[in-house]
């Protein structure tokens, strides 16, 4: 059974960084890995996304430039590094992982068969 736990969530200035983790156990060798977040009142939207047995890396607009996600693949430890983060960034950051190839941004959450539970991030 895949299971995926955060944990990085806080309360964070703006201009200021964050790492959040994402520790996988069970996960196959490869697959794609994700972050999402949910504000409050909004719906569940991808920041970014990567394929473990690849180097590219994927993120929504709003966060390039701003945002790292990485994979320690000894490890099986997702990462997203927030950096310049903004009050616009507060949201529940989940980590989402599916056992398939993904050459791009996966945005549809119901494309996503494993979640955690998430972690809280405040920019204020």
């Amino acid at each position: 059974q895949v299971q995926l736990v955060e944990s990085g969530g806080g309360l964070v200035q703006p201009g200021g960084s964050l790492r959040l983790s994402c520790a996988a156990s069970a996960f196959p060798t490869s697959g794609c890995m994700g972050w999402f977040r949910q504000a409050p009142g909004k719906e569940r939207e991808v920041v970014a996304n990567l394929f473990t047995g690849g180097r590219a890396t994927y993120y929504t607009d709003s966060v390039k430039g701003r945002f790292t996600i990485s994979h320690d693949n000894e490890k099986d430890v997702l990462y997203l590094q927030m950096n310049t983060v903004k009050p616009e960034d507060t949201g529940i950051y989940y980590c989402a992982a599916e056992v398939s190839f993904c050459g791009g941004l996966w945005p549809n959450p119901g494309m996503w068969t494993y979640w955690g539970q998430g972690t809280q991030v405040t920019v204020s």
